[in-house]
């Protein structure tokens, strides 16, 4: 166990919460919850939750998503393995699940059961659909990107492109988070809990909302991003010396003035046909054309030099291993190391991300490492009562785990 600085907030400190859940979407409701200070329950399967196991694109998944938790191991199929369970949630102030719809009722372990002896239980229901006619189909990020228009606004126009994250699967549990944040701020009110819902494919369309806007008000249909009608001129990426790629953008007729000047284009700053960003939009693809040439023999270590003295937006390209050295991550204590507790490199510490923002000024670190399976079992069965030889019964018996 690590403990945050002695004044890092916790708001959520004293909140029990229970986390049936697995892949991205549930564990990232429960991640929120838990790095704000929440006491937040993994329930696992025997085996283990699969993304312990996953590889390649997948083998992030546990140790981003599961630090500040405990574990237990419960075999949920045995009668008296989701009794176990039944007591746990029992005790929460939150429950936090994204199985399939019905998938939880017959283990007792559904909203309706368990608020039947808890009316202040909340309850985080992460589904692929909200109810309704597609309620009962199985959704993936990459089902709801495709369906949902993310994917068509991604890629090229014919090439439709899924985001290269899990955007709805991580959003989807942050909405889920804050539908739980106001339940609880209602509960202090009513002392009633509730059921939240949040749902892949609504979290999608909530990102389409500015496109769907843009068509409602204009009557045109929103071009996939690379075949955007672009408001602003430069506002592209350059391939530069070396093969180097660095985005640059000048998005006001100000900051075009500066970028003519820094990179001496006095020519074009008085061409009268550039004068204005709309005299220089109608002519976009020969001033692109242009400035590629002219750009083209410069570093991009010496153009972002050049924009940041001026204040003049600028972006080098990089790839996600690359920012464990940004200088700017690094002094703003933007990652944290965790230790892993699976796979070939369990037991060593690597660099994880924490939540984009600060409480009193202080960012909300790691108490505890992603927990091995099972780490948590036997603090968590005596604080239900359980005696020392019931636990070890149940062990045997591979109920718990």
């Amino acid at each position: 166990m690590r403990t945050n600085g002695p004044n890092t907030p916790q708001p959520l400190n004293g909140l029990r919460v229970v986390e049936l859940t697995h892949m991205v979407m549930g564990p990232a409701c429960g991640l929120v919850l838990a790095d704000m200070g929440a006491e937040v329950i993994k329930l696992e399967p025997i085996e283990g939750e699969g993304t312990r196991r996953l590889l390649g694109a997948g083998a992030g998944f546990f140790p981003m998503f599961n630090r500040n938790k405990k574990s237990i191991g419960i075999d949920l199929r045995r009668p008296e393995g989701a009794e176990v369970a039944r007591r746990l949630a029992a005790g929460a102030d939150v429950v936090v699940e994204n199985f399939k719809p019905g998938a939880l009722k017959k283990y007792g372990l559904d909203y309706e059961s368990l608020a039947a002896a808890n009316e202040r239980l909340i309850y985080a229901s992460h589904k692929g659909f909200l109810p309704g006619p597609y309620e009962h189909r199985t959704a993936l990020d990459e089902v709801v990107q495709m369906m949902g228009g993310l994917a068509y606004m991604t890629g090229r126009p014919g090439d439709p492109l899924r985001a290269g994250t899990s955007v709805n699967d991580i959003m989807g549990g942050l909405f889920g988070a804050i539908g739980v944040l106001g339940a609880l701020m209602q509960r202090g009110i009513t002392g009633r809990g509730m059921e939240v819902q949040s749902a892949l494919y609504e979290n999608n369309v909530f990102l389409m909302g500015q496109h769907m806007l843009q068509y409602a008000m204009t009557g045109k249909p929103a071009h996939p991003m690379p075949a955007r009608d672009n408001p602003w001129a430069v506002y592209d990426v350059f391939t530069v010396k070396d093969g180097e790629q660095i985005f640059l953008a000048a998005v006001s007729d100000a900051q075009w003035g500066v970028m003519c000047d820094i990179l001496g284009l006095d020519d074009l700053r008085a061409d009268p046909a550039l004068r204005t960003n709309n005299d220089r939009v109608r002519v976009r693809p020969q001033l692109l054309a242009t400035l590629r040439e002219r750009l083209a023999p410069r570093s991009a270590a010496e153009l972002a030099a050049l924009f940041e003295r001026a204040g003049l937006p600028f972006a080098p390209i990089r790839r996600p291993e690359d920012l464990y050295d940004d200088p700017h991550l690094q002094a703003t204590g933007g990652l944290a190391d965790v230790v892993v507790p699976d796979g070939d490199k369990a037991g060593q510490a690597v660099k994880a991300t924490l939540l984009p923002f600060t409480m009193d000024g202080q960012r909300l670190g790691v108490r505890l490492d992603p927990p091995p399976l099972g780490a948590h079992t036997a603090q968590l069965l005596e604080g239900l009562g359980y005696a020392a030889g019931e636990i070890e019964r149940l062990r045997a018996e591979q109920l718990v785990r």
